[in-house]
């Protein structure tokens, strides 16, 4: 099975347009008691759509989702490996992150407070675009509020593009850890 990462859909493609490289996750309900980490180190976007998650990232106002698929069928488009992870306890210091991606700063926070443990997990990741759109049955195994999920093995014929330069991708960890400390 490969595995998938539940993201917004809009995520997804941020950091399948090289607009972004990092991820801050709190983690789903199904996380349990041990609570979110970043169990992978390499592992397939899986985009979710949900029609208010425009208005909690800074996109323009009008920004469309894109439209499921009708024939009851998913499509991943974005391959990731994971550089690097470290968790923050430190609100200020999250919110110093802001460049770095496209939530808005209330939806940072309120992952940040989501528990009683006040932090967030944050990856610096490469993306990678697939040779073509890998496209798989839907299943009810893929709902709910967890991160990961198990998918179907990707086609022996796929292939990955990095979606920015090793030059970009060098500079952009050297601008975050700056931030970071």
């Amino acid at each position: 099975m490969s595995t998938g990462f539940k993201e917004w859909t809009l995520i997804c493609d941020a950091l399948g347009n090289g607009t972004q490289s990092i991820i801050l996750r709190k983690g789903g309900i199904a996380e349990g008691r041990a609570g979110f980490r970043f169990q992978h180190d390499d592992f397939l976007l899986f985009p979710t759509l949900f029609h208010e998650q425009a208005a909690k990232l800074k996109v323009p106002p009008n920004t469309a989702l894109p439209e499921a698929r009708g024939d009851q069928s998913l499509e991943i488009r974005y391959r990731v490996k994971v550089e690097w992870t470290r968790d923050l306890a430190d609100l200020e210091l999250v919110r110093r992150l802001a460049p770095f991606h496209l939530w808005r700063d209330e939806i940072i926070e309120e992952r940040f407070y989501y528990d009683e443990k006040q932090s967030v997990s944050l990856a610096f990741v490469r993306a990678f675009r697939l040779s073509e759109p890998f496209v798989f049955e839907d299943s009810p195994r893929y709902g709910g509020c967890r991160s990961w999920v198990n998918l179907p093995e990707l086609p022996l014929s796929a292939s990955f593009e990095e979606v920015i330069s090793e030059e970009a991708q060098r500079q952009r960890e050297r601008e975050l850890l700056a931030v970071l400390g």
